[in-house]
């Protein structure tokens, strides 16, 4: 049962990081989940206190993801159209990721376009349209790089702690 949790917890970690680019894959909770499960092995020893607030952030970081962007939005002029066009560029991006030449280049390329398409759709001028798509742009990455960030930092306790455990 100790190997089965570990080998869930490292693989959540995993998954969780790649949540923080796959839209509708909810990667903080994904990688506290595999924080969680590791603690009831023996590989690991989290107090509740570190547990719940682990948990909080990752929930925090979640909520903000969905905050952020239209923040960036609306700060920079723009509106839901822009949001809209931004989620829909990044579904494009990642249907397209595995083929062609778009690569990695794409995940950023259509939610920028995505947002100014949307904005240019409900009849903004061009400079404006621009303006906004740089703002939903902006918040998609900054959503991203908390995601990712959280991700990164709890597969990093997960492996130093299974790692200790082999070698102790």
């Amino acid at each position: 049962m100790n190997t089965t949790l570990i080998i869930i917890a490292i693989v959540l970690a995993l998954v969780g990081i790649l949540g923080a680019i796959i839209p509708g894959l909810p990667g903080p909770p994904i990688s506290w989940i595999g924080l969680m499960l590791l603690s009831f092995s023996n590989a690991a020893d989290y107090t509740p206190l570190v547990l719940v607030l682990t948990a909080l952030l990752a929930a925090l970081i979640t909520v903000l993801d969905y905050l952020v962007p239209s923040y960036f939005t609306k700060k920079m002029g723009g509106g839901k159209p822009g949001i809209w066009g931004c989620n829909i560029g990044l579904v494009v991006s990642l249907i397209g990721l595995p083929f062609g030449p778009q690569g990695l280049l794409g995940v950023i390329f259509w939610p920028f376009a995505g947002a100014l398409i949307g904005e240019l759709i409900f009849k903004k001028e061009f400079p404006l349209a621009i303006k906004a798509a740089c703002g939903a742009f902006v918040g998609f990455l900054t959503g991203t790089l908390l995601k990712l960030t959280y991700g990164i930092a709890i597969a990093v306790v997960i492996v130093k702690d299974v790692i200790t455990y082999i070698l102790i």
